[in-house]
């Protein structure tokens, strides 16, 4: 099936004019006939049905001697006590894009021998919720955590010059996206010099992943799974929610991304009524660019999010049944409840953080940052994770990736350009051998053990082999670091002279959490 997209490609650009539409139909068709002919011609060559062991599901993944290790393993000395200035960032969009570009933050006060001054989260322009950093990290934790990397205050501090005290005003720069280590010693870097503190916003993806130093993608490992902490009363609900879940047995977490702005963004509209479609064409031009999107081409390569009623299909043709547990993370669902009878009907032990909060909180402001970190715990400690949609999802891509790090947790994921024909075959009423060409797709997908990180996977998504090491490993740039290595940076830190980075973290800390 893969080797059928490319073929369809290369195809369609041999076709000109008024044929061009034609000869896509002609393909789709092809594409549905061969993959359900291959189905049915495998079920004949079988000897026995393909079976998946939903009860080992539910164990975590085999670790292949691996665990999870983000400390440094070669020369990684303190931040010294002179800094060349101060770092100030803007983190936009949503809560999980806001930690990726927290941990970039960080890495980018490294490379420049910044200080980085408490990263701003523009929660307003996503969440419509103004609790910035303190109102959703332990801020203490946070600048702890993190004394053996980067120094980190809470404000850029004020300075007396000519006889009056002001506030340092920072530069302001929009960085590129996705820019280079480079950029940062040399753009960057020149500016923070001359002016003394610079300003760089918006600051969503504006550091590469792919950075080709180990130390450097292992202190982002250090900022996302370490210190990035809830605060206590977002951990404590969390805790609740996943132990009144656990009170029954195993329980699955979905991130049922089957919402307005997921859909407008995939194009994926002919299954809505018209005033529907009205909504989600709207959306899409006020909020990305104009791009001609056609159903029949996005559904057929697997670009549309999965409906619920799919979810439940495909976790029924694996094998679980109606007595399982499923937690759903999910916004506002598009379209209302008749997308989500069919999946109710197969899966009725369905719940949420809202009837799951005991307190009362989170129906205050279920859309806010609290309910999206709530969502993100109970997905991290669940026993299995599936994501519907994982794409362009920071919510998904940053789980995947913790539940990686947290013990190969075992995730589901669905692979959705292999299962787009076999339900484009159900919809035509071709259900024979329905069940077992979705366990062959599904059987082909990896549920959370150590894999090579391929795109469009990035380092948020799987930080393997990086973050972690193996204690008797053949290639000794794998190997676990020694047990002290935190005395041994405590000593460095002592050494260095930068005994005095608490103190001075801390007097700027006006509004400090306590732990």
């Amino acid at each position: 099936m893969r080797g059928l997209g490319h073929r369809h490609q290369s195809k369609q650009s041999g076709v000109k004019g008024m044929f061009g539409r034609l000869s896509f139909a002609v393909i789709v068709l092809v594409i549905c006939t061969v993959s359900l002919l291959s189905t049915v011609k495998s079920n004949t060559r079988s000897i026995s049905r393909s079976e998946i062991n939903v009860d080992a599901l539910w164990d975590t993944a085999a670790s292949g001697g691996w665990r999870p290790s983000s400390a440094p393993r070669s020369d990684w000395p303190p931040p010294p006590a002179e800094t060349n200035g101060y770092l100030r960032v803007r983190c936009n969009g949503g809560l999980n894009q806001q930690r990726s570009a927290i941990c970039n933050a960080v890495l980018a006060a490294r490379i420049m021998n910044a200080t980085l001054v408490l990263p701003e989260l523009d929660a307003n322009s996503f969440w419509h919720d103004d609790s910035g950093f303190h109102g959703v990290y332990d801020v203490e934790h946070f600048i702890k955590s993190l004394r053996y990397d980067v120094r980190i205050v809470e404000s850029i501090p004020e300075v007396r010059k000519n006889g009056k005290t002001k506030k340092m005003k920072a530069f302001q720069i929009r960085p590129p996206r996705d820019a280079s280590v480079s950029w940062y010693t040399t753009d960057a870097l020149a500016k923070m010099k001359e002016h003394g503190a610079i300003y760089l916003t918006p600051f969503s993806h504006r550091l590469a992943e792919e950075i080709d130093n180990p130390e450097y993608q292992r202190l982002r490992c250090r900022v996302n799974y370490h210190a990035l902490r809830f605060k206590p009363h977002i951990m404590e609900l969390s805790n609740s929610i996943v132990n009144r879940l656990r009170a029954q047995g195993h329980f699955m977490a979905i991130h049922l991304r089957f919402e307005m702005d997921m859909l407008s963004f995939a194009g994926c509209f002919d299954i809505f009524s018209p005033e529907e479609q009205k909504v989600l064409k709207k959306y899409r031009e006020e909020n990305f660019a104009p791009k001609k999107l056609v159903y029949s081409e996005r559904r057929a390569i697997g670009k549309c999010p999965l409906t619920p009623e799919e979810v439940g299909l495909i976790l029924r043709s694996m094998g679980f049944d109606n007595s399982t547990r499923i937690y759903l993370a999910a916004g506002e669902l598009f379209g209302g409840d008749r997308f989500m009878k069919p999946f109710r009907s197969l899966f009725p032990r369905l719940e949420n953080h809202i009837s799951l909060d005991t307190s009362g909180e989170l129906g205050k402001n279920s859309r806010g940052l609290v309910g999206s970190a709530v969502d993100y715990m109970v997905c991290l400690l669940s026993d299995i994770f599936m994501p519907t949609y994982d794409g362009p999802s920071n919510f998904a891509n940053n789980l995947l990736g913790h539940r990686l790090y947290y013990g190969f947790r075992t995730n589901i994921i669905p692979d959705r350009k292999a299962l787009a024909p076999i339900f484009i075959e159900r919809e035509k009423g071709h259900t024979a051998g329905f069940e077992e060409s979705v366990r062959r797709a599904m059987q082909n997908t990896n549920f959370g053990g150590p894999h090579k990180r391929v795109q469009p996977e990035s380092v948020y998504t799987n930080s393997w082999p990086e973050c972690f090491c193996q204690m008797s490993a053949a290639n000794p740039a794998d190997r676990c670091p020694p047990d002290n290595v935190l005395d041994i940076q405590d000593s460095q830190l002592t050494t260095g002279g930068n005994d005095d980075q608490e103190e001075s973290a801390s007097s700027n800390s006006t509004s400090v959490v306590e732990k």
